[in-house]
């Protein structure tokens, strides 16, 4: 049963690492095309604001893509899970934001490169209220009520206090 699931998660993860590569060829193969052909756009920018979402996506070929043994071709090792909460995810939109800004850059010029501002704001919020969780569990800790004491007695009435 094990076996099966990771056979799962290796094709899952590669058909979504072929979608992301193509994805990423076709967006950025657009704007360079866009680019010589009818209009010029920053190039500048377009190198600076890719470089985050080419970092994102090299990563996420290098954990995600299942390895196989190549002498029999067996599944080694299935690969990160790719469909998994946090910094998959959040990788995930970093690349997703950045093909948006290209496309609308494409189209409205180099004012789409505002959306990209999306990405670090949004990082900041998280870090900001990870942050201020955690200092407020760091405070909590330390706390014990002044008037509290051990309650002795038998179980039920350790329960009832």
């Amino acid at each position: 049963m094990a076996q099966k699931a990771r056979k799962d998660r290796a094709k899952a993860n590669a058909a979504a690492l072929t979608n992301l590569h193509l994805g990423t060829l076709i967006v950025n193969s657009l704007f360079v095309l866009s680019h010589v052909l009818f209009r010029r756009r920053s190039i500048l920018l377009y190198i600076l604001l890719s470089i985050p979402s080419f970092i994102c996506e090299f990563v996420l070929e290098s954990s995600g893509r299942p390895k196989y043994d190549p002498s029999t071709k067996a599944l080694q090792t299935a690969g990160e899970d790719l469909s998994a909460p946090g910094l998959t995810e959040y990788m995930f939109d970093v690349i997703w934001v950045t093909w948006t800004s290209v496309v609308l850059v494409i189209f409205f010029g180099n004012w789409g490169w505002l959306l990209w501002t999306v990405v670090p704001a949004y990082g900041a919020f998280k870090g900001y209220s990870l942050f201020g969780a955690a200092r407020g569990m760091a405070g909590m800790q330390g706390q014990q009520p002044e008037n509290a004491a051990p309650v002795a007695g038998n179980r039920k009435q350790r329960r009832a206090a």
